[in-house]
């Protein structure tokens, strides 16, 4: 399971691996748990081993999506893991999903003991890390059109 993670980080090696399992943790979200509450600091980043997530602003009925996760993704709220300010958005599991989670001060850890875990800055430099999707006011048929060519699983995945 970790060696499938950290090799959307880069090149990692066996101890490095062993490190990792030893500083992150799995969690079991039913479906709607809340992973991060809008007005929370985000202090981890989590992989999607099984399910789905969505992050939204505001509250229902009139919550906006703001970028939907499927499995074998990275997930966390940018703004608020690089500033350690409250985020502006919730995350939620959308179906009942396997996480792995790593907190930020447990990243300082591991990159403390292996410089190989300072490949983890091209995660939390994704400074496009929302969906285009939501960023942009598309029509209809454009967004049908920018999922389709750009992440097709999300049509299948999220209604």
């Amino acid at each position: 399971m970790s060696t499938e993670i950290l090799t959307t980080v880069g090149q990692i090696s066996t101890a490095d691996i062993t490190l990792f399992e030893k500083y992150s943790t799995k969690k079991t979200l039913n479906k709607n748990d809340n992973l991060l509450k809008q007005g929370e600091i985000c202090r981890s980043v989590f992989y999607i081993l099984s399910g789905s997530c969505y992050q939204y602003q505001g509250a229902e009925p009139t919550e906006s999506i703001i970028d939907l996760h499927l499995e074998k993704e990275w997930m966390f709220n940018q703004d608020s893991l690089v500033g350690q300010s409250p985020s502006t958005t919730t995350i939620r599991a959308f179906t009942k999903s396997e996480i792995v989670a790593i907190s930020l001060e447990q990243l300082h850890r591991l990159i403390a003991q292996s410089a190989a875990f300072l490949q983890f800055g091209s995660i939390l430099n994704q400074a496009s890390n929302r969906t285009q999707l939501f960023d942009n006011a598309f029509n209809p048929a454009r967004k049908y059109q920018y999922i389709s060519n750009s992440r097709p699983l999300i049509a299948q995945v999220f209604p």
